[in-house]
Formats: C-alpha cells, structure tokens, sequence
C-alpha cells in the first residue's frame, strides 16, 4: 500500500518485486530506448509492448487501473508534438484556411503524431511499473552501482527526501492558519481578495524560511549519523540467477517487439 502522497511504491509479495533493482532499472531504460527506436506506425510491436507491461503488472500483483490511471498523466504533454500533424510530409486527408495559407493534415502527420502518443503512453507506463515495485532507496542504489554519476543521485535523492519536509512545513502553516482564522458557523471567513493574496505570500515566505531552516537541521543530524556524500545500505544487492534468467528473458522479448516492429516497417 502506498506509504505517503509522494511514495508510489506498492507493497506487493511478487516475482517483480524480488527481482534486483539494477535489473529492473536496466529493463526499464531498455524498454523505453526500444519504444524510441520503433518506426512510425508499428501498432502490432505497440501492442506486444503494451502487452509485456500488463503481463509485467500481472506478475507484480497490480491491478492495470493502477498503471492505467496514472500513465493518462502524459497525455496533455504530447500535445507538444501536435505541429506534426500539419509539418510532416504526405497525402492530405483534411485541409483548412489559415488567414492566407491553407493548412494540411496529412495522414503520415497523423500516424506519426499517434505513434509519439502511444510511445509516451507506454514508456510512462514502464516508469510507473518500475516506481511501483522498488522501494525509492533501492532504487538510488541501483543507480550508484549502474555508475549513474555520484551528484546526479545525491541531488535526486535530497529533492525526493525534502519533499517531505515542505509538504509538513506547509500542513504546519496550514493548521495554524485555520487556528487563527474562526469565523461563525454562517459566515465565510477571511477577508476580500487582496488580502487573501497578502496571507497567501506570507505564508509561502514563511515556507520557504522554515523549510530552509529545516533542512539544515535535517542535513547536520545526516552528518551526525556517518553521511558522507554517499547513501549507506544493509542491503548487498546480489544478483541471483532469478535475476539473470529474469534479465534475459526482458532482453529477448524487446528485441522480439523490435524485430516485429521493423519488419512491418519494410513491409
């Protein structure tokens, strides 16, 4: 079960979970190189895609609303790539004026803007898996022991850690508020717009400055404690031959999905 509003992970007795996190740091970033590199149009490669990722949600013991809900998310982002629809090159299916240019949608325009959705759709979807089965330490160590550059990790890792911290800082400034603010039970409280805006900066100044003064404290109880620039685990994180076997099996079947892929391209 989900921990906090920020932590995604699901607590979950399953093969994918007990797989190493380098091994399922590593499918992931195959799969979503492989959605990448598939060519325009390669729906049934999109579907075997799609597919291993609900037989991967299987395994894991999610139900697919739960990868499903979260991975519509991206799909306002990808309305970036909709000039595609009109700049790409092909047979016109639509066309309309635009003051004194006409604009034309054309098919390869559409199939390519469709392709751009469905490999955001699913490489979100792989993210989403990989957050949902690896506690968010393992997941760190994983990237140190990938050879993920040392900052790049300790910043990642403060800004996930901190989150926290702001969000308690702000339900602390939002409790004293409503401590302070009593109104009858018939009246809305608070005052007009303006000085609602005046409350509302303040308490973001507050925020920052108590949150700023937090994190100091956090950072020299971290010192206290033996940090030294990297995370400390008890965990060895050996690979076992369910790691390999499980490591191989993904390899084999992406490339499966890219040699489909292709080949319905020369097709």
């Amino acid at each position: 079960m989900q921990t906090t509003a920020f932590d995604r992970y699901e607590q979950r007795h399953s093969p994918i979970h007990r797989l190493d996190p380098r091994v399922k740091t590593v499918v992931t970033g195959l799969f979503i190189l492989g959605n990448i590199l598939l060519p325009d149009g390669a729906w049934l490669a999109f579907a075997a895609a799609w597919g291993l990722v609900w037989i991967s949600s299987r395994l894991a013991r999610l139900p697919v609303s739960f990868i499903l809900k979260r991975s519509f998310i991206v799909l306002p982002f990808t309305l970036a790539a909709i000039t595609v629809l009109f700049s790409t090159q092909g047979t016109a299916v639509y066309t309309f004026p635009l003051f004194s240019h006409t604009i034309a949608i054309t098919n390869e325009g559409i199939v390519r803007f469709t392709s751009i959705i469905i490999r955001s759709w699913l490489s979100v979807q792989g993210a989403i898996l990989l957050t949902a089965t690896t506690r968010f330490p393992d997941l760190m160590h994983a990237l140190r022991h990938l050879r993920a550059p040392r900052l790049l990790v300790a910043i990642i890792s403060f800004m996930y850690r901190y989150l926290f911290v702001l969000a308690d800082e702000a339900a602390r400034l939002l409790r004293a508020r409503e401590a302070r603010s009593a109104a009858a039970a018939a009246n809305q409280g608070g005052g007009s717009i303006l000085w609602r805006a005046k409350v509302a900066g303040g308490m973001v100044g507050q925020l920052f400055i108590r949150s700023f003064e937090r994190s100091e404290r956090v950072y020299n109880a971290m010192l206290a404690r033996g940090y030294r620039g990297q995370l400390m685990t008890m965990n060895p994180h050996d690979l076992t031959r369910q790691d390999w076997a499980g490591l191989g099996a993904a390899i084999f079947l992406l490339a499966l999905i890219q040699i489909i892929g292709h080949l319905i391209a020369i097709a």
